[in-house]
């Protein structure tokens, strides 16, 4: 007995049952050994594909059984072929989901394993760059061909694309022009994740604004700027462009607090006082400290106190640190080391003697206060 004896519609209906019930059965043991191997030692990299590839793979073999059982059901020739065509472009999409599944899988597994919220993160930002670059190429790919398979599936459309092949010598040239913008940031974008000129979590200054990298698209960059706005920046513009990266080799950076004193500032004091500021502070990594003066004006002392930090935030803050300690320093041991404004006494006293032999009105020219003067 044959499914052609029977009733048409209900033979019908158990082979899509049947088809569903399969690919659920498959879904449900991929879901399994999913949850299961992602808390096993070593076997993250299988738990995550099996967890994307769950529900593709489940679509995929019910769709398969159905493309394969539809020939055997007792349905008109016209009924087959719309329902197979419906099958063919269902197959198609399940493929694409298939592909874009594992490289999500790949992408999560790298993810896992090179961590960039860790102190030494220079070869995880380097890998979770590339990799999310390559990833997004990849979706763009799977969706290419598989919107162009499916399309061909169309007879009318598969002889208007052979039509446009003919032409596409011209098509191509104005199509290029169109979207030559474009097309040279995709290239950028594939440049990008081979030379690195930036990776994610990269301590940069763009446009005169201080950021660290917080997305690698193909076509654009986004910057995440201290005071938490955005700055989109075209993927281009890393490569035509100059630009600082803070963290292309190294985290570590040396940070300066400059500070303006009296002649009479005390430096070696003030030095000892550096480091024991830094000292102190679990900010400052041991590496490199220092104090010089580094001008001498007319009026002041250019202090420059030298200092390294483990990455770019912390040396924001240990500047800031040291700064607000050296001033408080100043203030409380040597206040009369602060900058000031002298005058000469002899002189003006001079000015005076001549102003009153003239015949003019004496004037309080100043007062003395420890040598030096404020005009009043």
């Amino acid at each position: 007995m044959t499914l052609q004896d029977g009733n048409p519609w209900l033979a019908s209906l158990v082979l899509a049952a049947a088809a569903g019930a399969a690919g659920l059965l498959l879904h449900a043991a991929l879901g399994f050994l999913a949850r299961r191997w992602s808390r096993a030692e070593g076997r993250e990299f299988a738990g995550a594909l099996l967890h994307h590839l769950a529900r593709p793979a489940g679509l995929l073999l019910a769709t398969l059984a159905a493309r394969l059982a539809l020939p055997l059901l007792p349905l008109p020739d016209a009924a087959v072929r719309v329902a197979g065509h419906i099958l063919t472009l269902l197959l198609i999409g399940a493929l694409a989901w298939l592909a874009v599944a594992v490289v999500d899988a790949v992408a999560e597994a790298v993810g896992r394993r090179y961590r960039i919220d860790v102190p030494d993160n220079l070869a995880a930002r380097q890998v979770q760059t590339q990799i999310q670059i390559l990833r997004r190429v990849a979706w763009i790919v799977v969706g290419v061909v598989s919107l162009s398979a499916a399309l061909m599936t169309f007879p009318d459309i598969r002889r208007l694309g052979v039509s446009l092949f003919a032409s596409a010598g011209v098509a191509g040239i104005v199509v290029g022009l169109a979207a030559r913008p474009t097309l040279s940031n995709l290239v950028a974008g594939l440049q990008m994740a081979i030379t690195q000129p930036i990776r994610l979590d990269d301590v940069v200054i763009v446009e005169g604004e201080w950021g660290r990298i917080e997305e690698i698209r193909l076509t654009y960059v986004v910057v995440r700027i201290w005071d938490e706005r955005r700055l989109v920046v075209p993927t281009s513009y890393f490569l035509e462009k100059p630009f600082q990266n803070w963290t292309r080799t190294s985290a570590q950076l040396l940070g300066t607090a400059y500070l303006f004193a009296d002649y009479t500032v005390p430096v070696d004091e003030v030095r000892e006082e550096l480091h024991r500021v830094l000292e102190a502070s679990d900010l400052w990594d041991g590496r490199a400290w220092a104090l010089q003066v580094t001008d001498a004006t007319e009026r002041t002392l250019q202090l420059r106190a030298l200092m390294s930090a483990s990455d770019a935030g912390r040396a924001w803050e240990l500047r800031c640190h040291v700064r607000e300690r050296l001033v408080d320093f100043l203030q409380a041991h040597h206040p009369q080391c602060l900058p000031r404004l002298r005058t000469d006494l002899d002189g003006a006293r001079d000015g005076e003697a001549g102003g009153r032999s003239a015949g003019t009105p004496s004037s309080d020219v100043s007062h003395h206060i420890d040598g030096d003067t404020t005009l009043s």
